[in-house]
């Protein structure tokens, strides 16, 4: 038995676009920099070994640089489509209202 979505999204297909180029875009912009710490990891495994700052080699600065620009990224992401949301809100509101 088929009941249907537990949930259903009444998003503008505008504001849909908008959230999956988003996501796309800082998908590929984390991707690129995942994919020079493997190269990094891959090609030149010595130079993990070398001590940047503090006393911490560069794979565990890299490896916490990850971390932090992922946090950064969905951080970023959340205001983009935040601020999408209330651009097409208050645009829909104003013509819903003006054809009253």
């Amino acid at each position: 038995m088929d009941h249907g979505p537990a949930v259903e999204y009444h998003e503008c297909d505008e504001l849909l676009k908008y959230k999956q180029k988003a996501g796309l875009r800082l998908f590929f912009i984390y991707s690129g920099i995942y994919g020079v710490f493997v190269l990094l990891n891959t090609v030149f495994p010595s130079m993990m070994e070398s001590v940047i700052f503090f006393g911490l080699n560069l794979a565990i600065v890299y490896g916490i640089g990850l971390i932090l620009i992922a946090i950064i990224l969905g951080l970023l992401y959340n205001y983009q489509c935040t601020k999408m949301e209330k651009r097409l809100d208050t645009s829909s509101s104003k013509t819903q209202g003006g054809s009253e």
